[in-house]
């Protein structure tokens, strides 16, 4: 049980990977803000967890993480509605591309036009996770300054398939390298604000976003428990930034990015760094 509760905000916090870590903290006695499209579930599910854990505070914000103006209202109130404090913040929301991508269509007849492609999943998974990154820390910078003490965590949510090809969804996995490419250049940015930001790439979990839970049977699935250590062991070193930790099995594998390919272009990476613009 925590002492001093924190402050956190779980996009997705009503299904999965979200609900998992909104029992988590609340476990712990800390104040968590939901924000979740699920607008006819959301309240419910807020209620069951404060019920379970009546030490912690649990609210509903419904919230479309793909619109800037509904994610930048839910944070407000929620930074409100916590005292004007944020501690904590879990870009989880995200949609899989439901069993088939629409990305490419290889049987279209020789006099057919093209097909935009649905990007619901891009939207989601990536934009969302840009405009929650981009309010947290927002609402983080507003707290004071104290020499060697963090003031704020962000935790975005990839997957495996932001590390390896995913070739039946890869719109899908588009959106988890971008989260990854996302996790692993704002570091150093938000660095400077002592502020982390870090990523998580799980792989198969027993979640609603796959289409059918048939697909479970064919897998090997990773326990809830092996993510919700990954997090923790993410909060417990603040000096930690822009690592990816991929999670599998009963595993935290912390995935470093690739090594230059040679000495100029790791220079010239630092170049853009030094000067400040690219």
């Amino acid at each position: 049980m925590s002492t001093n509760p924190k402050s956190i905000i779980v996009t997705g916090g009503a299904s999965g990977i979200g609900l998992a870590l909104t029992r988590h903290f609340a476990s712990q006695g800390h104040r968590v803000a939901i924000l979740d499209l699920n607008a006819a579930a959301g309240p419910g599910v807020a209620a069951s967890v404060a019920g379970e854990f009546p030490q912690a505070s649990v609210s509903f914000h419904a919230c479309n993480v793909s619109s800037w103006d509904e994610q930048a209202v839910a944070f407000e109130k929620a930074f409100k509605a916590h005292g004007g404090r944020l501690d904590i913040v879990v870009a989880n929301a995200g949609v899989s591309e439901q069993g088939v991508t629409t990305l490419v269509k290889l049987d279209a007849g020789a006099d057919e036009g093209p097909t935009r492609p649905r990007v619901t999943t891009v939207e989601v998974n990536l934009l969302g996770a840009i405009y929650s990154v981009n309010l947290a820390v927002h609402y983080m910078n507003k707290k004071p300054k104290t020499e060697g003490k963090p003031r704020g965590s962000i935790i975005c949510t990839a997957s495996n398939a932001g590390l390896y090809p995913l070739p039946t969804a890869p719109l899908y996995a588009a959106s988890k390298f971008g989260v990854v490419g996302l996790v692993r250049s704002t570091a150093r940015v938000v660095e400077k604000a002592h502020i982390q930001i870090n990523g998580l790439a799980p792989a198969v979990l027993d979640t609603n976003i796959a289409p059918d839970k048939d697909l479970f049977r064919h897998m090997t699935v990773t326990p809830m428990e092996t993510l919700v250590r990954a997090v923790d062991q993410f909060l417990a070193d603040p000096s930690v930034s822009g690592a990816v930790a991929e999670v599998h099995r009963d595993k935290v594998t912390i995935r470093p990015p690739h090594e230059y390919v040679d000495e100029e272009s790791g220079q010239n990476i630092e170049t853009f760094w030094r000067l400040g613009y690219a």
